[in-house]
């Protein structure tokens, strides 16, 4: 069973993509569910998102958040993928690209201090 906090939806969308994942998920019968945490990211190049967090398989994952993008003609942030260094750093590290479809329009690398209950923010982010 994985986990991620670092996939998101463009803001104003996260209601709905949230509840549409949920209930997809259900009909699957896949073992996956999504929630909203209140927190959104701002990017230079791609917008705001709303965050969510998941639990589940993350292939299933990326692939719902996928058909999501699709169906919704929106931007999402498919995050989980992890450094390959394994240095112990101060700060943990998660990469997400930014979809449009099945197009990767970006990239993002989040940061969150290892340390307390802080928020994943972005420490960088390119186009593609």
């Amino acid at each position: 069973m994985g986990n991620s906090e670092t996939f998101g939806v463009q803001k104003g969308h996260g209601k709905e993509i949230v509840g549409w994942l949920n209930e997809q998920s259900k009909k699957q019968n896949n073992k996956l569910e999504a929630r909203l945490y209140d927190y959104v990211v701002s990017t230079k190049n791609f917008g705001d998102f709303e965050m969510f967090s998941w639990m589940g398989d993350v292939q299933i994952a990326r692939k719902m958040i996928i058909k999501a993008s699709k169906k919704f003609k929106i931007k999402v942030i498919e995050g989980g993928y992890k450094p390959k260094d394994k240095i112990f750093k101060m700060k943990k590290l998660d990469f997400a690209k930014i979809k449009k479809g099945d197009k990767t329009i970006g990239q993002v690398e989040f940061a969150v201090s290892r340390f307390g209950n802080g928020q994943w923010e972005i420490q960088d982010e390119e186009r593609h």
